[in-house]
Formats: structure tokens, C-alpha cells, sequence
């Protein structure tokens, strides 16, 4: 399909409650490769091993852990300008602003708005590109198929979020109607399956590039996810994640939404991470999946085929 509109999830920015212990996670233990920090050194940015693009992870250090924005990378400055005013006029978004390019290392201007669950979400068109370190001669010439030096788990790239928040509806909406994007599962709840609680949806052709859960809640995040190439690379995650004592939520397993192969665990601030494989080919013109509520044991967890209260409850 073409990649037009909105590209991808660019970037999402979490709030960690020691910075140094987040560095030593995310570089030393999920594998992300630093590119920069800010001259207060309150920020640091980093970004998988084949992402192209300067960074895709910011970390802050706050009171409260969490997620403050995530980005998404738009196919270039008139489609950032005419979804800008989309978004503005369909009534959906609030505290509409631009951002001045260089606020991020690396980055052009930035448009950002809050949603109807509370998230603040930020489109841009214009991020350094600093290569994924495979080429011979030269950034991207005679590539092998991974660089030298790749450490822990070795994330791929970052992936997609799992979102929670209350005004499902407008959400889905905005990102739909307004964005793109398209539906690819949902989960019905109800005698006639006529109430969404959760939404995948995708502006790529990927199974998800965000989703969201309704809960009575509003700006929260459930997890920030990383792709791996393989099944084989979920299981060494947890060999890794093991040896290095981190805190495993749940797996490895697989889910039945999407099909990924999954394995969750804790940063040191108590934001869930995600590493993942597999899942299917996303098309706009596939037929939307749909899971029902009596169903959602194996929609989650199609091994144990039962919900866990826990990993449904923590959220930051």
C-alpha cells in the first residue's frame, strides 16, 4: 500500500523517576542505542538499533512515571500542515499548538494536541536521519544484515502503545475519520457486541501502530512496545530479562489480537515495556476483527486462554 498521510509512530516520550536507572534499563537491558542528551542532561534520547531516524524513545525524569507525548511522523511539511488544520477543525483535539523545530534534538516543528482520552499526541514531518550502522560503504551502501556491538535484547525499533483512557469513541474517531487510520481489531462488549472497550488500529500495514482500551481513566499508559525480528528473539528476551533480574509481567506468550508473540516487563519506574514478534499483514481493505468480551481471555492470552486482573489493572 502506499505510505501516505500519517507514516508511523515516531517517537514517544516516557517519564522515568531516576534517569540514571532508565539508562542503564533501556541501553543496557532493552538494547536502545543513545544519540543524544539535552544540555540540563534532564533528557536523553535514544532509538533501536534499525531505526533510521535520530531517536524514537525520549526519557524525562519526573515525580510521576508514565508517558507525556507520543509522535507521529508525517509524509512531509504540507501534509503536517494540512492535518494540523484537520485535526483543529474536527472539534476532537484540544490545546492545539506547534512546537518550534529544534525543541527535540534533530527534529523540525511539531503540531501537537490532546485527544479525547487525554493523551497528548504531536505530528511532524522532519527528523535527522542518522542510519541503523549496517552500511559498508557508506550509511545505507552494501548493508549487512545487523551492525557490530548489539547489546542486551537489541530492539529492533519502537513499535506501537497501548493507550488507556475514557472517551473511547472520539479517540477512535479522530484517528479514523480525521487521520487515516484504519480499524483492524476491535473488542465488543455487551449483549448485542455493540460497545467498543478496545480499538487496534493501524496507518500502516502493520496490525497496530496504537491501540487503546477504555477505562475510566484519563492520559494513561498501559505499555510502549519493541519489535523483535523472530519468535526465537521473545524467548532469548526472557533469558535476558531473567539474568538481569528485571521485573517479567507476563510471558513469553502469544496474543490472539494481532497474532504477536509477546513477553511484558517493568522499567525501574514502573512503566511496562513490551517486546514482540510476528503478527499479520494489515491491509485497508481487510475485514475488521472483532473479539467479543466472553472472548477476551484468549484475545489477550491465546495460550493460558484466561485474563489477568494484574496485568489489566497496573497501568502509569
Amino acid at each position: 500500500m502506499a505510505s501516505t498521510g500519517v507514516l508511523r509512530p515516531g517517537h514517544v516520550a516516557l517519564r522515568v523517576l531516576d534517569l540514571a536507572a532508565a539508562i542503564e534499563h533501556y541501553t543496557k537491558v532493552l538494547g536502545l542505542i543513545e544519540t543524544a542528551r539535552d544540555p540540563a542532561g534532564k533528557r536523553v534520547f535514544l532509538k533501536g538499533w534499525d531505526e533510521h531516524d535520530h531517536h524514537s524513545v525520549v526519557l524525562r525524569e519526573a515525580d510521576e512515571s508514565g508517558m507525556d507525548f507520543l509522535g507521529w511522523k508525517v509524509d512531509g511539511p504540507a501534509t503536517l500542515k494540512a492535518l494540523a488544520a484537520d485535526v483543529e477543525a474536527s472539534g476532537l483535539a484540544t490545546e492545539c499548538a506547534w512546537i518550534p523545530a529544534g525543541d527535540l534534538p534533530e527534529t523540525g516543528e511539531r503540531f501537537r494536541f490532546t485527544i479525547p482520552t487525554g493523551h497528548v499526541m504531536e505530528l511532524y514531518a522532519e527528523k535527522t536521519v542518522i542510519g541503523n550502522g549496517c552500511g559498508t560503504d557508506g550509511p545505507d551502501v552494501n548493508p549487512n544484515p545487523w551492525p557490530d556491538g548489539l547489546v542486551g535484547i537489541a530492539a529492533v525499533r519502537f513499535d506501537h502503545c497501548l493507550l488507556y483512557g475514557d472517551d473511547l469513541d472520539g479517540t477512535v474517531k479522530l484517528f479514523r475519520d480525521v487521520l487515516g487510520f484504519g480499524l483492524a481489531e476491535q473488542v465488543m462488549a455487551g449483549p448485542n457486541h455493540d460497545f467498543m472497550i478496545g480499538a487496534f488500529l493501524s496507518c500502516s500495514n502493520k496490525a497496530h501502530d496504537v491501540a487503546f482500551i477504555r477505562q475510566p481513566v484519563k492520559g494513561k499508559i498501559h505499555h510502549a512496545s519493541f519489535l523483535l525480528n523472530s519468535w526465537e528473539q521473545v524467548l532469548r528476551a526472557g533469558d535476558i530479562l531473567s539474568r538481569t533480574h528485571t521485573s517479567i509481567d507476563i510471558g513469553p506468550t502469544r496474543h490472539g489480537i494481532t497474532r504477536g508473540e509477546t513477553i511484558y516487563f517493568f522499567d525501574p519506574s514502573g512503566n511496562r515495556n513490551e517486546v514482540f514478534s510476528g503478527g499479520y499483514t494489515y491491509y485497508p481493505d481487510k475485514p475488521t476483527i472483532t473479539w467479543t468480551e466472553a472472548e477476551l481471555g484468549p484475545a489477550i492470552f491465546y495460550h493460558d486462554r484466561k485474563l489477568n486482573e494484574a496485568f489489566l489493572s497496573v497501568f502509569t
